[in-house]
């Protein structure tokens, strides 16, 4: 209670307004409470638009408010959610419109477990679902790569360690060094660049991902999330060397194969030319002899083939032997098939005419030859008669002719020009023409004179 005295000693009553107050109490808490560790269980976790996280922290007789502004939650390495307890370090406030104070935090973890440890969890687990980690998706290493390309501090000894074992198992093999930063800020998204360039160049043939060991701090960059996805979307397969055998990270688990060291990833990586020559004698000689072998067999089946080839003239000769069997035999075959159906031919037909009507035809056509005989004959005897009448008729004709007579000496006179027959002289006048019919000929004469008989 702050009281005053007045000049004559006597107390006086300081009435604080409530803005005072608040005043009061923050700047007492403020000074004397600067920045404090504090522990606790959280409780009613949320964010809203703005990106502030508000939550309680509590345990099991009290419980004050704490604020993570955007950017200090952003920072944490974990999620914060309700029940889970946490370390943080903060400082009182006081917020004066309401009279109620909380924790600011600065920095805050995971009370038992390391903040970093749980956020590896989460994400291995959530990659995990996703299937960045499946064996379906694992890029096979090339027998012996054309090129290889590390990945990490050109100043490490990791580099060193990787170049010196791979020039002494094959020394003219090409090695290329892209220099990142393998830890702190920096380094997640240079090697999501260096990744993605060698993608972009295709002139690689494995990307090694390299760095010595160290903390878990000090791997962090190869347990972010966009270098796990830039491994899984690389088309050249990836290896991770990071730190011991002992020391996982994100970027083993996505990568096409780990190697527990950078020097143990160029034992695998790069082949031993020696044992490659060494194989390659090998199997030189066993295709060697393999073919030998093979010669060999041909040889001898070539020589049981020749065995068992005629010689195609003979061949030849056998051919056209068989082929006058088989004609003569197909003759034969034809003739007698030929045989055969002309005798079925010649049944039919024997059949056929039994039945054919040919049979009536052939007696009406002798009836029709013995009547045309008979008709002949009766025709013949006809014309015999009519002949011989003929005959007679033609006789008595000729001897009632007048011609016959006038051959005989006599004459027949007609008047010209009606040519009417003169049987008197006095039907005829004088200087009249007349023509005079002879046997052999005629005349033509004018009457000069005409003389009449008693």
């Amino acid at each position: 209670m702050n009281n005053t005295t007045d000049s004559r000693g006597q107390a006086q009553r300081h009435v604080f307004e409530v803005s005072e107050l608040n005043q009061n109490i923050k700047r007492i808490l403020e000074d004397n409470f600067p920045f404090i560790w504090i522990s606790g269980e959280i409780s009613n976790f949320r964010i809203p638009s703005s990106g502030h996280a508000y939550f309680t922290l509590k345990d099991d007789r009290s419980q004050i408010s704490g604020v993570l502004f955007r950017n200090q939650a952003k920072a944490l390495k974990f999620r914060p959610e309700d029940g889970l307890s946490v370390i943080g370090l903060g400082r009182l406030s006081v917020y004066e419109p309401r009279g109620a104070y909380q924790v600011i935090f600065e920095y805050m973890e995971p009370k038992g477990v390391g903040a970093l440890q749980i956020a590896f969890e989460r994400l291995k687990q959530k990659l995990a679902d996703e299937g960045l980690f499946d064996a379906k998706h694992k890029l096979a290493l090339p027998v012996v790569p054309k090129k290889v390309s590390i990945v990490t501090s050109p100043t490490g000894a990791a580099v060193r360690d990787f170049i010196q074992v791979a020039q002494r198992r094959f020394d003219n093999l090409p090695l290329e060094v892209v220099p990142v930063s393998v830890q702190g800020e920096r380094s997640p998204a240079e090697v999501v660049r260096a990744i993605h360039l060698l993608n972009d160049l295709a002139t690689t043939d494995v990307i090694v991902l390299a760095r010595g060991g160290g903390s878990i701090e000090d791997l962090w960059a190869f347990n972010d999330e966009a270098v796990g996805r830039a491994i899984f979307a690389s088309h050249i397969p990836v290896v991770s060397a990071i730190g011991h055998e002992t020391d996982f990270t994100i970027a083993d688990f996505v990568a096409d194969l780990r190697a527990p060291t950078p020097s143990a990833a160029a034992e695998i990586v790069v082949p031993a030319k020696a044992e490659l020559k060494i194989q390659i004698s090998t199997i030189k000689e066993k295709l060697y002899h393999r073919i030998d072998n093979n010669i060999k067999i041909l040889v001898k089946q070539i020589d049981s083939l020749n065995d068992r080839i005629v010689h195609p003239k003979r061949r030849l000769q056998d051919m056209r032997m068989r082929l006058d069997d088989y004609c003569l035999r197909m003759a034969g075959s034809i003739r007698e098939t030929i045989r055969r159906r002309k005798e079925h031919a010649e049944f039919r037909h024997d059949m056929l005419v039994r039945i054919s009507p040919l049979f009536a035809v052939q007696a009406f056509r002798e009836r029709v030859h013995h009547s045309a005989e008979a008709l002949i004959v009766h025709l013949q005897s006809m014309l015999d008669t009519r002949k011989s009448a003929i005959s007679a008729n033609r006789d008595m004709l000729n001897a009632l002719n007048p011609m016959a007579i006038l051959k005989r000496g006599y004459s027949i006179t007609r008047t010209l020009p009606q040519k009417k027959i003169v049987r008197q002289a006095t039907a005829v006048k004088l200087d009249q023409q007349l023509d005079i019919l002879l046997g052999s000929g005629s005349l033509t004469v004018t009457v000069k004179e005409k003389k009449s008989t008693g």
